[in-house]
């Protein structure tokens, strides 16, 4: 069965009616989580929303006023998944989400037209694609690619689309010799009813689902964005078409002018001047680094130097990392001196360091660690490590203040 989508993937609005609605589960991933919705499984007489397929997302929109969260094929059926219920034989509206939709057209049939002519030019074979967010890319069956090629490819795809080419949809059924000669990576298993063939005239004639521009003009340019090194011996070609181009070269712009603001220079030598002050950031870094170290030894110096000193060392910095405390901590010593040292943002995330006697540090250390809702681990008298939450570090210094005083008292 062929939707409405596919034979007017132009179509935005459409009538039609309920056949079924069952209520249903949809696991979103939200930010890396994954989530359960409860709604329900809608089934259509016919629809415009495209069903994910082919290497093409699905289309969102909305039926009869209720959003539509996805569409999924099922044999020949398309399913929708609503969060609300609709009555059956209800006669209902779609409205479909245009930009989505038009967005997917100019990239699908960009990825048509880009793997013909690698192919045709470069005999580079597609052996699968992607329709990202915000970019696309088609893998193409060769370990390597020269530039020169690309540019070639970029020039002839771009030429094609000047020429107005038409882009004609033909149903065919599955007995049908025709069917042989087309270019295809197979059918779905659960495929029914006739094949769907997407001719570019005079380029490609290719088996497909999805929706598709019907003319190149409509792709208005394609920019490939570069390669990348692939799976298994193959190469990523990266690429953006139709309002993607637009949108990218909008934001190259935003980008560029405020670089110009920030570093004071032309576009032209944008990247010298990041690089230099890369270059001023390392030296710097290096040298505090030096200063950290002399600091820490100072630090531990003047402690040391008290006739009151007592036996119990306590610091918190903002700067410094495990080899600034471990400096302080050997220069003190330690088997006759509780130390407890943190370096970062004061009520934030940071690292810690405990250094005493080993059989109190063994015993506070993961109750210090806890304290400050982080991971340690240590062994001969040291136990270190990070600090999720330095908000309660007042409260590890009295503890430890308290142990400490068995080293005066000689309590075990």
């Amino acid at each position: 069965m062929a939707f409405q989508c596919q034979r007017d993937s132009y179509m935005q609005e459409f009538d039609t009616s309920v056949v079924s609605c069952v209520p249903a589960e949809l696991t979103l991933e939200n930010n890396g989580k994954k989530e359960k919705l409860k709604g329900f499984n809608l089934k259509l007489k016919d629809t415009i929303l495209f069903p994910e397929g082919g290497g093409q997302p699905d289309d969102h929109g909305m039926v009869g006023g209720v959003p539509v969260l996805r569409v999924l094929r099922q044999g020949p059926e398309a399913v929708h998944f609503i969060s609300s219920a609709l009555e059956e034989g209800q006669e209902v509206h779609i409205k479909l989400d245009w930009e989505r939709r038009f967005d997917h057209m100019q990239q699908h049939s960009g990825q048509h037209l880009i793997t013909a002519l690698a192919d045709t030019m470069f005999g580079y074979k597609t052996t699968s694609w992607e329709l990202g967010r915000q970019r696309s890319s088609i893998e193409l069956d060769t370990a390597t690619v020269k530039p020169r090629e690309m540019e070639a490819l970029e020039a002839a795809v771009n030429e094609r689309i000047r020429a107005h080419i038409p882009v004609t949809v033909n149903l065919l059924s599955i007995d049908d010799p025709a069917v042989e000669k087309v270019r295809s990576r197979g059918l779905p298993d659960d495929h029914a009813g006739p094949v769907r063939i997407i001719d570019i005239e005079g380029i490609d004639a290719n088996m497909c689902c999805g929706t598709h521009v019907s003319n190149l003009s409509h792709l208005q340019v394609i920019k490939i964005l570069g390669t990348e090194k692939g799976k298994k011996n193959k190469t990523n070609l990266i690429f953006i078409a139709g309002n993607r181009v637009l949108k990218y070269a909008e934001k190259s712009y935003n980008i560029e002018k405020s670089l110009t603001g920030l570093l004071k220079t032309g576009a032209d030598e944008h990247v010298d001047a990041v690089d230099k002050l890369q270059k001023t950031v390392k030296r710097l870094q290096k040298s505090n680094l030096i200063i950290l170290r002399e600091m820490a030894v100072l630090i531990a110096q003047n402690f040391k130097n008290k006739p009151d000193r007592g036996n119990f060392f306590s610091l918190h910095n903002k700067d410094g990392d495990n080899e600034f405390m471990n400096i302080i901590a050997n220069e003190i010593g330690f088997q006759d001196t509780m130390i407890f040292l943190t370096v970062g943002e004061e009520k934030g995330v940071g690292l810690f360091l405990l250094a005493g006697p080993e059989n109190i540090v063994t015993e506070v250390g993961p109750r210090v660690s806890e304290l400050l809702q982080g991971k340690g681990a240590g062994k001969a008298g040291r136990y270190q490590g990070k600090a999720n939450s330095l908000v309660k570090r007042a409260e590890a210094e009295a503890l430890l203040k308290e142990h400490s005083s068995k080293l005066t008292t000689g309590e075990e």
